[in-house]
């Protein structure tokens, strides 16, 4: 038992003196943003019919033809590399409520919604005037992208780590130390890909005089990378 305690007490002395002996490693950290302008070059627009009748089978054939209608000529007017796709489809009752008695049935609702997805943004304007022109009435969710968006993200990413290191490297000179590696590199937050709007686009759209004004404006892309380095005197 004592030889044990004898061991351990010589095991746990050596890897004190390990850790004493260990060289305290010196970092510099800093962050670094970066952000990209870009002209997009995608538009999504959902585009809905909707249509009310005394009956679900009414409400529904009505519905039908009236989207049919509609997707038929907006997918005359879509390039290559447009695309369509239902997002909603419902039929749901109407109710009218009275005092003191149960819900009452009225007529029913029904919808059909289409993503369009449009790679040519002058057609904008034109699918969504032909749509409300053929019976949509539910025209929401335009939104501007890009079609690349990973080699914009990379770019982005580049030129933030590139200004974290500078960041980090201008710290270590000012304090007189060297700068051995780099240690790690993380992102601070995802890559943010939002579109750039003002007073004036959305006015622009909010007015409904055709031909349908459409100002894509601009996609901001903002990274940020946070840099640490070992430095040494």
């Amino acid at each position: 038992m004592r030889r044990r305690l004898l061991g351990l007490i010589a095991l746990s002395a050596a890897l004190a003196a390990a850790q004493e002996s260990r060289p305290v490693r010196t970092t510099v950290r800093a962050s670094g943003e970066a952000v990209l302008t870009s002209r997009p070059d995608r538009a999504r627009i959902d585009i809905g019919v909707t249509s009310q009748a005394a009956t679900a089978q009414a409400a529904a054939g009505q519905n039908a033809r009236q989207a049919s209608a509609v997707l038929a000529e907006i997918k005359k007017i879509l390039p290559p590399g447009g695309d369509v796709r239902t997002v909603n489809y419902s039929i749901q009752p109407n109710y009218k409520h009275q005092p003191n008695t149960a819900p009452l049935i009225v007529g029913y609702t029904a919808n059909n919604t289409v993503q369009v997805r449009i790679d040519d943004l002058a057609l904008v304007s034109k699918v969504i005037d032909t749509a409300t022109r053929l019976g949509a009435n539910t025209i929401r969710g335009i939104h501007f992208t890009l079609k690349d968006e990973q080699a914009v993200r990379n770019k982005v990413l580049a030129e933030a780590t590139r200004n974290a290191r500078a960041a980090a490297e201008a710290i270590a000179g000012a304090l007189g130390v060297r700068v051995v590696r780099v240690l790690s590199a993380d992102t601070e937050s995802p890559v943010s890909i939002h579109p750039v709007r003002d007073m004036m686009m959305m006015e622009a759209r909010a007015a409904a005089v055709p031909p349908t004004p459409i100002e894509p404006g601009n996609i901001e892309v903002r990274a940020t990378v946070i840099v640490t380095l070992e430095v040494a005197p």
